[in-house]
């Protein structure tokens, strides 16, 4: 393969973004020698994006670094469609304030990653129903549609496997295709954007998106798509037992998001350094060649790395010092999830599988009383006796606290108010 010249394409090769690209050469000859725009869309069909998000975020970072412009394209019109990539079943609508409301949510999380501004190569962040809901369908279908071959639209995985499944696909939904591809060609006409990014999931509806560009405007325009990120283990990425993990803090704490990344296994260590956090690729070298529990330094690292991304440097040090003081220590970390309780409750007493369950350390209370059974659910560090165990102000601390934990590494804090 010919020694990429770009600097952003030489470490989207090296740190693992790469995965399709319309015209490898063709790009890195355009960004070796100019700045340029590109995009990523983000539908708001949730009031946070999850760790699953994190891979295009960091490519937008990646970008901005390397001397282009980011684009945050927010789908505020699209998400009333549905994307139906990677999707079984007809997306539920939501309405214009459950959009409204989700965008609001998910907005923040982009600050932390890259520069917005008004600058030559600030970040910039649009809504595409600017355009979208101003459309005339007759006068769309007229100057647009033509363009869109059925055939090759229902060759697109996201539709063929649906049919071939003969689940549920609504014209609606059939339809995404051809408002990105129309998102791309505004964006360009906006603000000269050349590039649009995604997941490899979205390679076709990029693809279409490049070819409507050259049949309007006689531009050629690229794509580039990241892999699909799964856990050595064969997991998807953002999806755990305990539940989703969220990038916004009132949805998961940062003691949990720390958590998460300090659980990562062995042989997913050095592919998530370099997706995940800006440390340079001779000391992820050295990192991912530790073995034994020396790996575990390499854990922490990580953990400490992406939650300082995520939630600032002082967030990070705290949760950090947190889990030091829970699992080094045996100690009550200051930064554990804390959830209060009226003091009455606790004066009559509350069953075991109940707290568990409202603490956030079980899905539901057959799983706390499995947990119990199991030896998996403790107070302060002791086994519960029962699932029917009655937790009152007895068993309060010196701290003020009641430690609750699911196994080793999930803990919560009760407080009595």
């Amino acid at each position: 393969m010919t020694t990429l010249r770009s600097e952003f394409l030489r470490a989207v090769e090296e740190r693992g973004f790469l995965h399709q690209c319309t015209d490898l050469e063709g790009l890195d000859a355009l960004m070796a020698t100019q700045a340029v725009s590109a995009y990523i869309g983000f539908d708001c069909t949730a009031d946070s994006l999850h760790v699953g998000s994190l891979v295009p975020i960091m490519l937008l970072r990646l970008l901005q670094h390397t001397g282009h412009k980011p684009i945050v394209l927010i789908g505020g019109g699209t998400t009333k469609v549905g994307d139906p990539s990677g999707k079984d079943e007809v997306r539920k609508l939501l309405s214009e304030e459950e959009i409204a409301r989700n965008i609001a949510g998910i907005k923040k999380v982009f600050e932390r990653f890259v520069t917005f501004g008004d600058g030559a190569g600030d970040a910039i962040m649009v809504n595409n129903a600017e355009w979208l809901d101003r459309l005339e369908y007759i006068p769309f279908l007229r100057e647009y549609g033509r363009h869109f071959s059925v055939g090759r639209m229902l060759a697109h995985d996201s539709v063929r496997l649906r049919l071939e499944r003969e689940q549920p696909l609504s014209f609606l939904e059939f339809s995404y295709v051809v408002l990105q591809a129309y998102d791309f060609l505004e964006l360009l006409r906006r603000h000269d954007c050349v590039l649009q990014m995604g997941g490899s999931d979205q390679w076709g509806n990029i693809v279409n998106g490049a070819d409507l560009a050259r049949r309007i405007e006689g531009r050629t325009l690229f794509g580039l798509t990241s892999p699909l990120i799964t856990t050595a283990a064969g997991a998807k990425m953002g999806k755990t037992v305990e539940g989703t993990i969220w990038l916004n803090e009132e949805k998961l704490p940062a003691y949990d998001y720390w958590q998460y990344w300090r659980n990562t296994e062995d042989a997913d260590v050095g592919r998530f350094l370099r997706l995940f956090t800006d440390l340079p690729s001779a000391e992820i070298e050295r990192l991912e060649a530790l073995e034994g529990t020396e790996i575990n330094e390499a854990k922490k690292l990580l953990a400490d790395e992406v939650t300082k991304l995520l939630h600032g440097e002082a967030a990070a040090a705290a949760v950090a010092e947190t889990a030091r003081r829970t699992f080094e220590e045996g100690g009550v970390g200051a930064k554990l999830p804390t959830m209060e309780v009226p003091r009455a409750e606790l004066e009559a007493g509350i069953p075991a599988f109940e707290l568990l369950r409202r603490a956030g350390l079980s899905a539901s209370n057959s799983a706390a009383r499995r947990l119990i059974k199991g030896g998996g659910g403790r107070i302060n560090g002791v086994p519960f006796t029962g699932e029917t165990h009655l937790v009152t102000l007895a068993d309060l601390t010196a701290d003020g606290v009641i430690k609750l934990s699911a196994g080793r590494k999930r803990h919560a804090l009760i407080r009595a108010v």
